[in-house]
């Protein structure tokens, strides 16, 4: 019995398997890279915290500043008025004046003591402020360091792969474009939903490839007809035939062959 296809279907079928060969070898390309993207990420995502942290810190050390300087000013101003209040305590003319004078002395001195013992505090505070910060700044410069040599692999990496990911990504492009939206959206959604990539796979032994899973011969002689898209009900992935994995394939890597002469 001959196979009937349907040609639209087929060449849907064609396109998203083609599309899913070159998208593989983008993948794999990226893939060199190892966790070099992440780590370099992670770096940066890193150091902003830090430098976050860093911030803060110096908003602490200038909010100390500004309080040392208002309790050394109290304490000018209280000595300033200790001395007055002394000099009016020798032309003062009976004993209540001068006992005013005394209790205004007095709580004058106890200014100064209060608002000296908040600048030991403060300074306190301050010292471990200081030392917080420039711990801190060592680990920004190590953690940027670090960086700057995880980026320099990396851009490494990418120049050495550019030209091949560019016409790659060029030809998945192209590719993208056999197909309609919905479908590319579909299998866009299948592809990112899969460890590794996979969203349109042949059979093996009667299992979607990478799958313990048969398909039930009736489902299988569904799929060699291409009539509709057909998908894994374990996976979701899309289903196509030997036959076409094999046709393509073949197409698929002089396509290849070509781009490399190129």
């Amino acid at each position: 019995m001959s196979i009937t296809h349907d040609t639209n279907v087929e060449e849907k079928l064609r396109a998203l398997y083609d599309l899913q060969l070159i998208d593989t070898l983008l993948d794999d390309i990226r893939n060199t890279r190892g966790e070099l993207p992440m780590e370099v990420e992670d770096l940066e995502s890193e150091i902003a915290g830090l430098e976050k942290r860093s911030e803060n810190i110096k908003a602490d050390a200038k909010k100390y500043s500004l309080e040392l300087k208002a309790y050394k000013e109290e304490i000018a101003n209280a000595q300033k008025n200790i001395e007055k209040y002394k000099s009016q305590q020798d032309s003062v003319r009976n004993n209540k004046e001068f006992e005013s004078l005394s209790k205004e002395i007095e709580y004058q001195e106890l200014t100064v003591t209060s608002a000296e013992k908040k600048i030991k505090e403060i300074a306190l505070k301050s010292e471990g402020v200081e030392e917080k910060h420039n711990e801190l700044k060592k680990v920004i410069e190590e953690k940027n360091s670090h960086l700057t040599h995880k980026k320099s692999e990396l851009d490494t990496l990418i120049e050495e792969t550019k030209n091949e990911e560019n016409v790659l990504s060029d030809l998945s492009a192209e590719y993208a474009k056999k197909i309609d939206d919905k479908t590319l959206a579909k299998y866009h959604r299948i592809r990112s939903g899969s460890p590794n990539g996979l969203a349109v796979v042949g059979l093996e032994r009667g299992a979607p490839k990478g799958s313990f899973f048969t398909i039930p011969p009736q489902r299988q002689m569904e799929i060699s007809h291409r009539k509709k898209l057909i998908f894994d009900e374990h996976s979701g992935k899309i289903l196509v035939d030997d036959d076409l994995v094999r046709e393509e394939n073949e197409k698929m890597e002089e396509v290849f062959r070509n781009l490399k002469k190129g």
